[in-house]
């Protein structure tokens, strides 16, 4: 087999929406002749008892080692400063962001199209072509 460039990714979530992650997380898990690297943090292994301050470092610490940030959109996003948050920091420091627009969605939330470098629908090959174009 031949070899396989390990991605190294950031999903942003909410916990609040942790099954748009693991979701997500399958959908990479499964794909054929891909291999990726998780760098965000589930939610069995949330940060407890951080100061807002602290948080933003920890996400920083995520991001800063990634090759490309994957943004699961949906409405819950206008309402997540942190998203934004993740989203600002990955484009300050030059990764790109892959927006996912979830199956069925209506409408998707204007900051994620504004801040992605490409939107791809929700399924694990659009995802993984997407990722590949993405990360040299």
């Amino acid at each position: 087999m031949p070899y396989l460039h390990d991605h190294k990714l950031f999903i942003s979530h909410a916990w609040k929406y942790s099954d748009r992650y693991t979701r997500a997380v399958k959908f990479l898990n499964d794909a054929q002749n891909f291999k990726w690297s998780n760098y965000s943090v589930p939610e069995d292994k949330a940060f407890v008892g951080m100061s807002s301050e602290e948080l933003g470092e920890q996400m920083k610490r995520q991001i800063r080692p990634v090759q490309c940030v994957v943004i699961v959109s949906g409405m819950y996003v206008n309402h997540s400063d942190w998203i934004q948050y993740e989203m600002d920091f990955a484009k300050k420091i030059g990764k790109p962001i892959l927006g996912i627009k979830r199956w069925g969605e209506q409408r998707t939330p204007q900051s994620v199209v504004n801040c992605a470098d490409e939107m791809v629908a929700w399924n694990s090959a659009s995802i993984v072509s997407a990722i590949r174009r993405l990360v040299p």
